[in-house]
């Protein structure tokens, strides 16, 4: 099996069978009811699936929480990894993740993985909602007892990861210093939120409306068609228009853009493809517009810009 290292489609996924060298994440999740996807993945899941809690298992609710962490604080490396070794994940092991559809939360564990160093993980294009309207394999209930025996299976001394030893890349994980830096170094901040959101008309889940001054605005939302990711072309295009000669403080590739949202979760769709379209090396704003405005001194912009 070749790596999948962007995006997978369920074809192709589904023409593998269930191995200790491939594990499955169900990222299905909701603001609104934190257990809604854990409950929903009992009910019915991919076969062999295990199940990622974006609060839980991919942000860091049990330490203390860091000034300007955000709303879904980065969780410590040894503590992501300790994990992975719970859920049968090695530096081998290939990892498909998906949630409802649109591969916002799978994103975020992607993008975990991918700053850990971990090169073989991909999301799985259109989600639940495609694998389903292909009427592909469904496992129902309790996880069985094989999936479980292949979703834990004990990894290879030589394949585990070392908690001790275990980092994420710093230089893709920004704060918000970090951010006001790169601003003033002609680098450019892309928010993945909803335009209204962005513009400070509207801001149903943190206490402060606006944006980042000098960031742009690109929905995450765009980077989809029909449920479905775009072509690589076409989001290199548009990415290469957001981002190229007259674009607003770009320089020379996609190392000097920094995508960011509400709390560090979406964001990681832009990461994600623009790795697909060939444009790897954004970093990430990790506490992203929750962690901006925990400090009340920083500057707010509303409108387009």
């Amino acid at each position: 099996m070749n790596g999948w290292r962007t995006l997978v489609d369920a074809e192709t996924l589904a023409a593998q069978s269930p191995h200790a060298d491939l594990v499955v994440f169900d990222c299905r999740f909701a603001l609104a009811d934190a257990d809604a996807g854990q409950r929903a993945w009992r009910e019915a899941r991919i076969p062999g699936a295990r199940y990622a809690h974006l609060d839980r298992d991919l942000s860091d609710f049990a330490s203390p929480h860091r000034e300007g962490s955000g709303r879904h604080p980065w969780p410590r490396a040894d503590v992501f990894v300790g994990w992975l070794a719970r859920n049968g994940v090695g530096v081998r092991t290939q990892v498909v993740a998906y949630d409802a559809g649109d591969g916002a939360f799978a994103a975020r564990l992607w993008a975990l993985l991918r700053a850990l160093g971990h090169r073989d993980v991909a999301v799985l294009d259109g989600g639940w909602a495609r694998w389903c309207a292909l009427d592909l394999p469904i496992e129902g209930g309790e996880p069985s007892d094989a999936s479980v025996e292949i979703a834990s299976a004990k990894v290879p001394l030589s394949d585990a990861y070392s908690p001790s030893a275990a980092t994420f890349d710093r230089l893709r994980l920004l704060d918000a210093a970090g951010v006001r830096d790169a601003l003033s170094s002609g680098d450019v901040v892309i928010d993945a939120r909803a335009a209204e959101r962005f513009r400070g008309e509207v801001e149903p889940i943190d206490r402060v409306a606006g944006h980042v001054p000098g960031a742009i605005n690109r929905p995450y939302a765009m980077n989809l068609e029909n449920g479905r990711f775009k072509t690589p072309q076409a989001l290199r295009e548009e990415f290469e228009s957001l981002l190229g000669a007259g674009g607003p403080g770009f320089g020379s590739g996609p190392e000097r853009a920094i995508a960011m949202c509400g709390s560090g979760v979406t964001a990681c769709h832009h990461l994600l493809v623009m790795e697909h379209a060939g444009l790897a090396g954004a970093a990430l704003y990790a506490g992203s517009w929750s962690g901006w405005i925990e400090d009340a001194s920083r500057p707010i912009a509303t409108g387009d810009a």
